[in-house]
């Protein structure tokens, strides 16, 4: 797989093609892959705070940085930008027909969160925001001010720790 993280976005199938792993092998590294993305992730006591597309993207690279599919997740945040929790929403191609903007915001009410972050993974090195990208932004963030949840972000995690914040590029937001 060329590296750790080749072989931390291999899948059980590709590993069981590898002479000498069997199933039970095969399982063991899932489980130890997971193992360590989840050791990158704060202590689940510790609430951590997110100031920064950064910190964000810091905080979601150990959950998209390696995949090889888009997939879509929210962070929810109290009213000092601490997290509530983190859920993912949507796996595979995303673009603006797929992604339900209400369900975007589900996790946001029944927590409830006073703000959350958008993020999504670009499985290649690029983490330029697309048209489509720009426009479910643009499309969050009417629906936050409706709902008196504010989109503090919408950031695009690549492989390696590059990130996209389309606030920070000015992009989506820009609603009067």
């Amino acid at each position: 797989f060329d590296s750790l993280h080749g072989l931390a976005r291999a899948s059980q199938a590709q590993l069981l093609r590898i002479h000498g792993i069997g199933e039970a092998q095969a399982a063991r590294l899932m489980a130890v892959l997971e193992l360590s993305r989840r050791l990158q992730a704060p202590l689940a006591d510790e609430r951590p705070r997110v100031s920064s597309p950064g910190e964000a993207a810091l905080l979601l690279a150990p959950r998209l940085g390696h995949l090889t599919q888009e997939e879509l997740h929210v962070i929810l945040l109290d009213t000092r930008n601490r997290v509530l929790g983190i859920h993912g929403l949507y796996k595979g191609s995303l673009n603006a027909s797929v992604i339900r903007i209400g369900e975007i915001f589900r996790p946001a009410i029944e927590a409830p969160a006073a703000a959350i972050i958008v993020a999504h993974n670009h499985p290649s090195a690029e983490v330029s925001p697309s048209p489509e990208d720009v426009a479910v932004t643009r499309q969050l963030v009417k629906a936050g001010k409706l709902l008196d949840i504010e989109v503090l972000d919408h950031v695009i995690v690549g492989q390696g720790g590059q990130f996209a914040s389309l606030k920070e590029r000015g992009v989506g937001f820009d609603l009067a």
